[in-house]
């Protein structure tokens, strides 16, 4: 098979909803649906795929993580590229996205790139169950804390960032209990998802997407396939699919 890669560059979406920015989730895969070996996703994708990553997240105004996500790999809104930041420019937009992370606790590794770096933005989205003194805690890294009411957090923070940010588009890039939540809500619009071509047979690793409601046949999220490009050269297909309403 001819190794065919898509131009992740030249993505366009559809308008954002009035109360929340139109989401989508990206995530890598092994083929029997794992997205983490050893604790990360190291070893599922290609250095394709984290190229197609940061096209992707070129068009975003907001990159979210969850807490889980940020301990176990760390997170940033880099482009990683020049050209991709330059692209941005040219359009009108920051060199980079706002990265976010959301956590309940406030259990968070302040030491990560996230807190440290200072060549982007970001937020830390916080609940109003966290303790005083992890809000202080992180506020003292420089970074921004905006607390949420406890219970309703996912979609005070959506509407934040549409209300407060302008945020047009988000790109969530994990992790599994996040992605969970927001499909629960019906706030998910697209779903990116590479598939690779590795087989992890655990089972103690996670899946893309996961909650704690069981699962039935009424409560199905129905996807239209938008795209589907498969790559020879690293075994890998990259695949788009759309939310239908």
């Amino acid at each position: 098979m001819e190794a065919a890669v898509p131009d992740y560059t030249s993505l366009t979406f559809p308008a954002a909803p009035a109360d929340r920015p139109y989401v989508v989730l990206n995530t890598v895969s092994s083929v029997d649906g794992r997205i983490a070996v050893e604790g990360t996703e190291r070893g599922l994708g290609s250095p394709r795929d984290q190229r197609l990553m940061r096209e992707l997240r070129m068009h975003a105004d907001v990159t979210l993580n969850g807490a889980g996500t940020l301990r176990a790999s760390g997170t940033s809104s880099r482009l990683g590229d020049p050209s991709l930041e330059e692209l941005r420019v040219a359009r009108g937009r920051s060199r980079t996205p706002v990265a976010s992370v959301l956590s309940r606790s406030g259990d968070l590794p302040l030491d990560r790139l996230f807190f440290t770096a200072r060549d982007f933005e970001a937020m830390v989205y916080l609940s109003d169950s966290a303790p005083q003194q992890r809000v202080r805690a992180i506020e003292a890294t420089g970074r921004r804390v905006v607390r949420l009411p406890a219970g309703d957090e996912i979609r005070a923070m959506l509407g934040h960032m549409r209300g407060e940010l302008g945020a047009r588009l988000l790109v969530v890039e994990g992790g599994p209990t996040l992605n969970g939540q927001l499909f629960d809500l019906g706030c998910v619009d697209e779903f990116f998802l590479t598939l690779g071509g590795v087989i992890v047979n655990g089972n103690r690793s996670r899946a893309a997407v996961e909650s704690d409601r069981d699962p039935s046949l009424a409560a199905l999220t129905r996807l239209e396939l938008i795209s589907a490009v498969p790559n020879g050269a690293t075994n890998e297909v990259y695949l788009r699919y759309r939310v239908q309403r």
